[in-house]
């Protein structure tokens, strides 16, 4: 890794996060918060760590990115634009009739492997393909987003138990740990911790680090796996609503839409123009 592969990573992270914001204000929708807070996760991922070909996007021995929280949809929209998966043009469509960008995320849009947004699936998906991809020999990696309201399912918990016992150590899953969930604070819905020690009792190498801090993020993901024959957890310490001052830990914005004076504000506090 070096510096300016996090200053790149950490710029393509503000255009993400402007195109989110332009995206989610144009159809008042909501989850702009959770969006926010995976933006720099994103930006590093697609910035050399995930080995796709964005012209040629079922390339077998891709590496597979699975967003378990398929309600951020907008955000990772924008990453597999940016990436060059399709025009960016086409980010002007989200949640527009007939669109193939639907606000929870869609595998009919390319680079997305698949439609989630019932929360708990996606690390089961991630699990299977990264055993798929062992017996076939594929040398691709699955890489799995989760959000930290999500874990309260206990869905989750069985790859968690399972993905250690079949050794699948090309399976990673990263957690967004933004500490607010749908209808308040981890903590006051369903605290988590030690959820590192979580993790490590079921059989995982686990890895803490900020969510927002570009090198750390490079360096962590460029050592995975963590330790041969074990799967690899990231948990991401982030804010949700990350890059906007009035959005910034406030659960609010899990829902509302920012109106056209809140965009340029937020726009103008990213260093973007309207």
């Amino acid at each position: 890794m070096t510096i300016n592969n996090a200053m790149a990573s950490a710029a393509r992270a503000v255009q993400l996060r402007a195109h989110a914001l332009r995206m989610v204000h144009a159809v008042n929708a909501s989850h702009i918060g959770t969006c926010l807070s995976m933006a720099d996760i994103l930006a590093v991922l697609y910035g050399g760590v995930l080995n796709v070909k964005p012209t040629e996007p079922e390339w077998p021995d891709r590496d597979r990115l699975v967003l378990s929280k398929g309600h951020g949809a907008a955000i990772l929209y924008a990453a597999l634009a940016e990436a060059g998966f399709f025009e960016l043009e086409e980010l002007a469509t989200y949640c527009q009739l007939g669109s193939r960008l639907t606000g929870h995320i869609s595998h009919h849009v390319p680079g997305v492997e698949v439609s989630t947004g019932s929360l708990g699936h996606g690390l089961s998906f991630g699990s299977g393909m990264a055993l798929a991809m062992k017996a076939d020999g594929h040398p691709g990696r699955v890489f799995v987003i989760l959000s930290d309201g999500e874990l309260d399912e206990g869905s989750n918990w069985e790859p968690i138990l399972l993905a250690p016992h079949l050794k699948l150590d090309n399976l990673i899953a990263i957690v967004d740990y933004n500490k607010i969930q749908s209808f308040g604070t981890v903590d006051e819905v369903l605290p988590l911790e030690p959820l590192k020690a979580k993790w490590e009792a079921f059989g995982w190498e686990v890895r803490e680090v900020n969510g927002h801090e570009h090198e750390a993020l490079h360096s962590t993901l460029a050592a995975i796996p963590f330790s041969s024959g074990k799967p690899s957890v990231v948990i991401a310490h982030t804010i949700k609503g990350k890059g906007v001052s009035f959005m910034e830990n406030e659960l609010a914005w899990h829902y509302r839409s920012p109106n056209a004076a809140l965009l340029e504000q937020a726009l103008q506090e990213l260093g973007c123009n309207s």
